[in-house]
């Protein structure tokens, strides 16, 4: 039976020459915070691992915090930076749960929490966040692109937007609004330079870049004032305790240095196909998101009308097309899509959707075999159902 991998975006399988990096980081074990030969030959390799990741983020090796997740990333950037108790915090709806659940933290904890209008595709108008600033603004975090749907936001208009804001507030220096970006999709796709968007905090993780799980990445602007809420040792620039997790970060530094520029060129092209293909074939599908530039490469997010998501991913499995239905975080949820509800699609719908999401290994034969096989799942579903 074939074997078709179509959940790139929960977590992409290890390069191979990633997988290399991995297992010879395996074979530092001594700790890099330790004074002794094997700590410095540990430590040797975390910083060189630090200066790759910084470089390809136009920034600086202090600035390049290691975590064990985007999860965990997003949690420090929103949680560690809010800590007086006070002010606006600006998010959107359609943010990742690690992001919109923090944010309900602080909401709870005395912070103004507001949500940014979106469209019926989830893009922000960089307008209403200009309209919703106010020198009582603490924090803005929007997405780059989201992992549900692809849409990728103006995040350089809104960086310039709220630089401009800071500009009028500064004091002494001292930045106003903070800008966090979660950047975990958005990484091997898009530009990550981070001081092309203005970003104060962005995040990213090693699993959706070929690298390995268990590993993500905070950047903190310099100036930044951030409190760790991982206590109980001074690592990582003692905002996150624990002794790092060396193979990993080694396997997800290499990630980053064979991410190919032209890979998304090659996916936005099967996309495409794909996307007109499906159309033709049941004009009842209804595409989520953006069908443009402004998508995800990788992304195909869609509705089947009258099925169920759990019936479609189960038949995929078994002709062997492995996809998702949403956020891998909240798969196991019985609620339908926040993100899908949010830009308003039917409740009709709400229940039959499937995220395909393509990576290196994906082809035209592989997506021919989807476009073969899809159809007569769901007409088989419609039968067995009576739908």
């Amino acid at each position: 039976m074939k074997k078709i991998y179509l959940d790139n975006a929960a977590a992409m399988p290890i390069e191979p020459r990633v997988q290399k990096e991995i297992n010879r980081g395996m074979k530092f074990y001594g700790n890099p915070s330790s004074y002794n030969d094997l700590g410095r030959m540990a430590a040797k390799e975390l910083n060189k691992a630090r200066a790759k990741i910084a470089r390809a983020l136009g920034a600086h090796l202090e600035e390049i915090i290691f975590t064990a997740s985007g999860s965990e990333a997003n949690n420090l950037a929103i949680q560690g930076t809010m800590n007086n108790k006070q002010g606006t915090v600006i998010t959107t709806p359609i943010e990742h749960p690690s992001v919109l659940e923090p944010i309900k933290q602080l909401g709870k904890e005395g912070y103004e929490v507001r949500y940014l209008p979106i469209d019926r595709y989830g893009f922000v108008d960089p307008k209403s966040v200009q309209n919703m600033l106010t020198d009582h603004c603490s924090l803005i975090s929007i997405m780059y692109a989201n992992n549900e749907i692809g849409t990728i936001q103006p995040i350089v208009k809104i960086g310039k937007i709220i630089k401009e804001f800071n500009k009028k507030l500064e004091i002494g220096g001292t930045r106003r609004v903070l800008f966090h970006v979660d950047a975990c999709q958005a990484a091997g796709y898009l530009n990550m330079n981070v001081n092309s968007f203005q970003a104060d905090l962005v995040t990213f993780n090693g699993s959706k870049i070929g690298g390995p799980r268990g590993v993500g990445v905070l950047y903190i602007r310099r100036g930044t004032n951030i409190s760790p809420f991982v206590l109980g040792g001074g690592q990582e620039m003692g905002l996150r305790a624990g002794t790092e997790n060396l193979p990993a970060i080694l396997g997800m530094a290499k990630a980053i240095e064979l991410i190919d520029k032209k890979e998304p060129i090659r996916l936005v092209k099967l996309r495409d196909y794909f996307i007109n293909k499906i159309k033709e074939i049941d004009p009842e599908i209804k595409i989520n998101g953006p069908v443009n530039k402004d998508r995800l490469p990788n992304n195909i997010n869609m509705s089947i009308f009258g099925l169920d998501s759990e019936n479609l991913l189960l038949e995929l499995d078994k002709y062997g097309i492995y996809a998702g239905s949403g956020s891998a975080c909240t798969a196991r949820s019985v609620e339908p899509s926040h993100v899908l509800k949010a830009i308003g699609v039917e409740k009709k719908y709400l229940s039959g959707v499937l995220r395909f999401s393509m990576g290196g290994q994906t082809t035209k034969k592989d997506l021919d075999y989807v476009l073969k096989v899809l159809p007569r799942i769901i007409s088989d579903l419609r039968k067995r159902y009576g739908k």
